[in-house]
């Protein structure tokens, strides 16, 4: 089974993540910010990963700690599941509508961090959940599941569509560069013969 469970603790957040890279899109999530959770579960439910995320952080200051500390985690949990790579397709991509709003997300399971992020958000903040910390979540996330992440906003006039399709996008690509591919069993996916 390709799973983790990863805890970072800090003076600014405590996490804990526990992952299933081959579940059925179980998600359970306490991180102090219901618009995060609404985000998160779009990843697990369309990426059929199992996730249960608890977090407490300082949110008296702001969420940016605890929206970064997640995505480091949650990458962090995600580098420890995907084991030795082989037979791995490696590389995903969605697009997803959502009403007026379209995204485009693109990954390769690369062992290089990597983040192109363009997404402008006709608003500040969503709620009172800062955009910026989108941008945030994917850039810990990256940097500690060694994937490189393309996110492309195509369309959209209304903020929650956006970020929606942001993370249905990613949850989907995810899930088809998590997928084994029978031709490529035992076989690294890179001619250099490692990610």
């Amino acid at each position: 089974m390709r799973s983790a469970n990863v805890s970072r603790s800090t003076l600014e957040t405590q996490i804990v993540v526990e992952l299933n890279l081959d579940g059925s899109g179980q998600a359970k999530f306490d991180t102090g910010l219901p618009f995060l959770d609404h985000m998160l579960d779009q990843i697990a439910r369309h990426g059929l990963l199992d996730i249960d995320i608890l977090a407490k952080g300082d949110l008296h200051i702001d969420a940016h700690h605890t929206v970064e500390d997640i995505g480091i985690t949650l990458g962090q949990a995600f580098n420890q599941a995907i084991g030795d790579k082989k037979g791995l397709r490696r590389y995903g991509h969605a697009y997803v509508p959502l009403d007026e709003s379209l995204s485009r997300v693109v990954l390769d399971i690369s062992g290089r961090p990597g983040l192109v992020f363009n997404c402008e958000f006709v608003r500040d903040s969503i709620g009172e959940f800062d955009v910026d910390l989108i941008n945030e979540f994917f850039q810990g996330f990256v940097n500690h599941a060694l994937v490189t992440l393309h996110i492309d906003n195509l369309a959209g006039n209304n903020a929650h569509h956006q970020a929606e399709t942001i993370f249905k996008a990613f949850g989907r690509a995810l899930r088809m560069a998590l997928e084994l591919d029978p031709r490529m069993a035992g076989v690294m996916p890179s001619t250099k013969g490692t990610l």
